[in-house]
């Protein structure tokens, strides 16, 4: 078992931060967890948890990761709802990655109680 902390930039190893998510283990209790969790998906290339975690309504047949994006950062800057209190929530967040970075404001809802991603909206 790797000690490593995990990719979505928060001090806990992966096994105890993320990837408690990734295996099934906790569901994530907040949007901003849940869009930490797909964030260290997308590094880790766990499609099937992305897909998993994206609301029936918006989510893709399919999902095909460019193997060669290496994600190098993750930074949240504001978040809107998405509490154990609320059924939506917004996040907004800046990740970088080898050669570029992207800002996007996340919407998420609550399906059955759990956080899916429903979409996102890039930023200037």
């Amino acid at each position: 078992m790797t000690t490593r902390s995990c990719p979505c930039g928060l001090p806990e190893a992966y096994e105890k931060c993320c990837g408690r998510f990734h295996t099934g283990a906790a569901a994530a209790p907040t949007a901003e967890a849940l869009m930490r969790s797909r964030y260290s998906a997308f590094v880790r290339q766990d499609t099937g948890y992305l897909l998993r975690t994206w609301h029936p309504r918006t989510r893709p047949a399919r999902l095909e990761l460019d193997p060669g994006t290496r994600w190098s950062g993750l930074e949240v800057l504001e978040t809107s709802d998405g509490s154990a209190f609320h059924t939506r929530g917004t996040v907004t967040f800046h990740a970088s990655y080898r050669g570029g970075s992207l800002l996007e404001r996340s919407r998420f809802e609550r399906v059955d109680g759990a956080w899916v991603y429903v979409d996102g909206e890039f930023l200037d």
